[in-house]
């Protein structure tokens, strides 16, 4: 599946604000909130996602047709990366064991601002290594 590159980039910027939010805030809710709205993009993919829906929605309809789309693939795998980051955040919050929510917390939010900023998408860059990786241990088994 294709997608416009733009939507993820709103959605990353979406991310980032409330990422921002919850550093300020400590709020285990609103991070736990996040890891579900990465994991509906992950497992369920980018169209089920709410803050695509926003972009399609709000934006889209404003703007020009995209001169390129992207592959899905990866984003959806940066989504899943994500929602393991968030989903270890909210439970260090919750246990109180602050320190782990800040700390997987400001990794999410370090990816999601590459992403929001200059289009950077780590997850993006991690998934060919290790769809190679899955090449190697299929062939070597």
């Amino acid at each position: 599946m294709q997608t416009d590159p733009r939507g993820p980039r709103f959605s990353a910027a979406l991310t980032s604000a409330v990422l921002i939010v919850v550093l300020l805030t400590g709020s285990s809710l609103l991070l736990a909130g996040q890891a579900l709205v990465f994991a509906l993009g992950a497992f369920g993919g980018l169209r089920i996602s709410p803050y695509d829906w926003l972009f399609r929605v709000l934006l889209l309809p404003r703007l020009s047709p995209p001169s390129e789309t992207e592959d899905e693939r990866p984003l959806r795998f940066g989504q899943g990366i994500l929602t393991v980051f968030a989903t270890i955040g909210a439970l260090g919050y919750v246990t109180g064991v602050t320190w782990l929510g800040l700390l997987a917390t400001s990794v999410a939010l370090a990816a999601a601002f590459l992403n929001a900023a200059f289009g950077y998408c780590v997850g993006c860059e991690l998934y060919p290594v290790v769809r190679r990786a899955q090449g190697r241990l299929t062939a070597g088994t």
